[in-house]
């Protein structure tokens, strides 16, 4: 690809350079989907998602252009894939200042271009505001290029329908086998390889979400302008991938992609795996799939039945090349695995389901049926019905953060959970929600997790301390604004009244969840919750139970907290008689007496992530299993 000197010279520099020590552990050996998925783990957790207001002016440390027309000294001209010209001055060029919303004409500003349509996943954070794909670009071209996707544009002169200044255009498709017949963009090859990656990316970052997103269901694919194909592991459609792995090796990684992934990374705190290690595109995408059909997977069983989830099991298909397996409810698939046990919630009390599981393999060819399993729900228990808010504040400034609990007797998966928050307009007074923040990953049993501000500056918390962090409307409350809990699309726990002002309530107060309130409610109850001063942030992210007494005993120290195998206890514990461990439903898990007759350590090796109490004889002390 071309690139003027000074780029050249740039790139002398080391590729890896400013890739964090230890960023990529666990990567080694690793090929296929999971080589992908373990990168998603990697870059998915402690980002910082910022508000889609923010990017402006991050494109001043992102996307200026050093590289061709102007060299190192430029500090305000941004570079824009769709108008810049490599070889010569551009026609325009924009300051990140030149923000306008709409253009009938190239030259007169830019947008904040989503390389991915936001269209794609509804406009909801923490994907709306992703540096890594949405970027400036001509107002015009962007308009223009609506939802269409990128691609290889046909030549004749009948199918072409724009001509860009820089040379990209919108075109008939033509890429090679691919289904889809309507418009594309295609980009100069100057930057082929820069969207390819940008896309490979987000088919990364978004691993456990493209399968509520929109994608292309087949029911006419010639016209279908989004390339996903619903898959978690794959993405794309096979013949979309193939132009992506095309881009991607005939232009590789430039210099400005490098310094653009440090910059985004020290923003958002997560990089592009395809601009550190160019050569995991081939090895996760460039597979042979195998044309057997999987083996079923067989003994599905039932091993934990409760009044609203079921825990089931089953031992794995015996062929080599299965990756996940599909679990349907009553026909219905309602949940995938790449594991052979899977909680299935939301169920209800007293209730009969049917379950089978399918396996597939990495060409996603399905296995028969396993065994059907006849599940009945018991009519109560002991744990919440779903996640609930237990924490609130609302303090000075950007102090802002939402705890939220897991009391519901097994591991959550967050994928389907989202916070929404209502605002009212200035202008006609009437109250709208903003599309709202989706949660990712999975919660432990007995586990808070914390939403915070990124700017927020609590005396006992960091932005490090919780599991997400963003600017996004949602952690931008004032205390006249409704804030919910939801999955999917039902409310399960509410922070104020809708379509009325809360400032009484909710306005330069801590609330914390009172105790014996361990389950969620879609109207709020002020009675439920204890109110503390503004910033008030004791305990914020740790579970509590009212009737434990915890110490604080300089004869007796527990270490390390969080642990992963063994809690070791240092001080006076020959007298010791007795050591237990509880969760915090209160059950029992392990007792052992005279623990430190010949050793200093409790192992914690066969309990499950999360928070728990240690009791010595009548002192009790708090830890984590991480």
């Amino acid at each position: 690809m071309k690139k003027v000197l000074l780029s050249i010279i740039l790139f002398s520099s080391s590729i890896y350079a400013q890739i964090p020590a230890g960023y990529y552990d666990g990567t080694t050996g690793l090929t296929g989907y999971a080589l992908k998925s373990k990168l998603h783990d990697i870059i998915s957790v402690k980002n910082i998602s910022w508000n889609y207001g923010d990017l402006p002016d991050y494109y001043n440390q992102t996307d200026l252009d050093i590289y061709y027309d102007h060299g190192i000294s430029n500090t305000t001209l941004l570079l824009d894939m769709y108008s810049e010209i490599p070889t010569g001055p551009d026609a325009y060029e924009y300051t990140s200042a030149q923000l306008i919303s709409s253009a009938n004409a190239e030259g007169l500003g830019y947008n904040r271009e989503h390389m991915m349509p936001q269209s794609t996943f509804y406009s909801n954070y923490p994907m709306y505001s992703d540096l890594f794909y949405v970027v400036p670009t001509d107002a015009r071209i962007n308009q223009l290029r609506s939802n269409y996707p990128y691609g290889i544009s046909s030549t004749a002169p009948s199918n072409v329908y724009y001509t860009f200044t820089n040379s990209s255009k919108i075109g008939r498709s033509a890429i090679p086998n691919y289904v889809y017949t309507g418009r594309v963009y295609e980009p100069i090859d100057e930057f082929k390889g820069d969207i390819a990656r940008s896309l490979l990316y987000f088919a990364v970052r978004y691993e456990g979400k493209l399968g509520t997103f929109k994608f292309n269901n087949n029911t006419n694919p010639a016209s279908d302008t989004n390339p996903l194909d619903g898959t978690e592991e794959k993405a794309f459609d096979d013949a979309y991938i193939a132009m992506l792995i095309q881009w991607h090796t005939q232009d590789p990684v430039s210099q400005r992609e490098i310094d653009r992934n440090n910059s985004v990374y020290a923003i958002q705190k997560n990089r592009n795996p395809f601009i550190d290690h160019p050569q995991w595109v081939n090895a996760i995408w460039n597979q042979t799939p195998n044309v057997d059909v999987p083996l079923a997977p067989s003994n599905l069983a039932v091993t934990q039945t409760s009044a609203y989830f079921a825990n089931l099991s089953w031992s794995p298909s015996l062929s080599p090349d299965v990756i996940g397996y599909k679990v349907y409810q009553n026909g219905t698939l309602v949940g995938s695995t790449r594991n052979s046990s899977i909680t299935i919630d939301h169920l209800l009390p007293s209730t009969s389901y049917s379950f089978t599981v399918k396996a597939y393999d990495n060409g996603y060819l399905y296995s028969q049926d396993s065994n059907v399993l006849s599940v009945n729900t018991i009519a109560s228990d002991v744990y919440a019905k779903d996640l609930f808010v237990s924490k609130y504040l609302e303090g000075s400034s950007n102090n802002k953060a939402i705890e939220i609990t897991n009391r519901t007797g097994h591991p959550v998966n967050l994928s389907d959970y989202r916070l929404s928050i209502q605002f009212s307009s200035s202008t006609t007074g009437s109250y709208y929600f903003p599309a709202p923040y989706e949660f990712e990953g999975v919660i432990q049993n007995n586990e808070a997790f914390v939403i915070l501000n990124p700017h927020a500056n609590f005396s006992c918390f960091t932005n490090n301390d919780a599991k997400f962090v963003t600017a996004a409307p949602q952690m931008m409350f004032s205390g006249n604004q409704y804030v919910e809990l939801a999955y999917k699309t039902t409310t399960v726990d509410a922070i104020g009244v809708k379509f009325q002002s809360n400032a009484s309530v909710l306005s330069n107060v801590s609330l914390y969840r009172k105790a014996g309130v361990n389950q969620p409610t879609s109207s709020f109850d002020s009675n439920e919750w204890n109110i503390h001063p503004s910033d008030y942030c004791e305990d914020l992210g740790t579970l509590s139970l009212p009737d434990v007494r915890y110490v604080d005993n300089e004869e007796l120290k527990i270490y390390p907290n969080p642990a992963h195998e063994n809690i070791f206890v240092s001080g006076k514990t020959e007298n010791i008689e007795t050591a237990q461990i509880i969760d915090w439903t209160g059950q029992l898990l392990l007792t052992e007496k005279m623990p430190f007759k010949n050793k200093r350590n409790i192992s914690i090796q066969n309990l499950q992530s999360g928070m728990y109490l240690l009791k010595l004889d009548n002192k009790t002390y708090k830890f984590i299993k991480k």
